[in-house]
């Protein structure tokens, strides 16, 4: 039988490279530097930039930019039925139906809807990615049960799971943001499953694995850290529709019950009674609401064109 000569046989290190390991030259941060690139040429993704960035320092600033308190009613005598008064020099945006300064809530409605969207983002994709990388990382038995209860939740229409749960916790902030959460479990439980199941049989990890690396070493060094590219994607989307949930569930009055809280699903409640005289109540909040998930959508869609290369031309 014929053996090799020492000198070419490759050490540990270069196998893996030759086997296909990612590195910083091949996929690392070049991946997210040439997506960057790709995102500055985009002018969808530059336009969703600046909806996200107008709409961050709204949030962030929203003391000093609102003119007075979003639950002050005090021009409540300037309000008669079916007379609102309209925009004004001292009113940008005129008054609503309790006497509050419209202007001064749409600011603080960014501010709360930020909050609602980042922390129900949160505690789902944190959730989320624990279970599908339980899933992903044991397989077998562990896979099968986590999958189930994945598809026992996705079995139940987001929003009206979103509804029953807010329903079942109380009328308030964080019923919202638990119920948004628990929502958002299962998509992200699924794609990072979905990713690390994709990645398991991959090269790199075939070649680590003959060179004695441990499962935990894989998972986390290696298989983990390239499957969460999706993951970043998926959560700039999910942040636009937790927007668009929070909104829906405050308008169902399943929100705060402190009429004084400012939030943009709170006004379109409260613009109803005077959708025939004073539409604009409901129109301004509303194109807030579109406008914000808009930013994130296209910014979101833009990042996953640049860093799928499936989409790259």
């Amino acid at each position: 039988m014929s053996t090799l000569s020492p000198e070419l046989i490759p050490n540990p290190d270069e196998e893996l490279i030759y086997a296909g390991e990612p590195n910083e030259e091949t996929t690392g941060g070049s991946q997210w530097r040439e997506a960057v690139r790709t995102l500055r040429r985009s002018p969808l993704a530059i336009i969703g930039m600046i909806m996200i960035a107008f709409f961050l320092v709204v949030a962030i600033f929203a003391p000093w930019i609102a003119p007075y308190d979003p639950g002050d009613g005090q021009w409540l005598n300037q309000i008669t039925p079916g007379n609102y008064p309209g925009p004004s020099a001292e009113h940008w945006l005129g008054l609503d139906q309790l006497g509050r300064d419209v202007f001064s809530r749409l600011v603080w409605g960014a501010r709360q809807s930020l909050i609602i969207g980042v922390v129900s983002l949160v505690i789902g994709a944190s959730a989320g990615i624990l279970l599908g990388l339980i899933a992903g990382a044991f397989g077998g038995w562990i896979d099968t049960v986590c999958m189930r209860i994945v598809d026992i939740m996705l079995s139940i229409p987001g929003l009206l799971f979103a509804i029953g749960l807010a329903a079942l916790l109380g009328q308030s902030l964080t019923s919202v943001m638990i119920a948004i959460a628990v929502v958002n479990v299962p998509i992200f439980a699924r794609l990072l499953r979905g990713q690390m199941l994709g990645q398991r049989r991959a090269d790199y990890v075939l070649a680590a694995t003959s060179v004695g690396v441990s499962r935990s070493g894989i998972v986390f060094r290696h298989v983990l850290p390239n499957s969460l590219t999706a993951v970043i994607v998926q959560g700039t989307l999910t942040l636009a529709t937790s927007i668009i949930d929070a909104a829906g569930l405050a308008f169902l009055g399943l929100s705060s019950p402190d009429p004084s809280v400012a939030e943009w699903g709170r006004m379109l409640t409260d613009a109803q009674s005077a959708l025939s005289t004073a539409p604009m109540l409901a129109i301004l909040p509303g194109v807030a609401i579109v406008i914000t998930a808009l930013g994130f959508t296209l910014v979101g869609e833009q990042m996953r064109e640049a860093l799928d290369p499936k989409y790259r031309r």
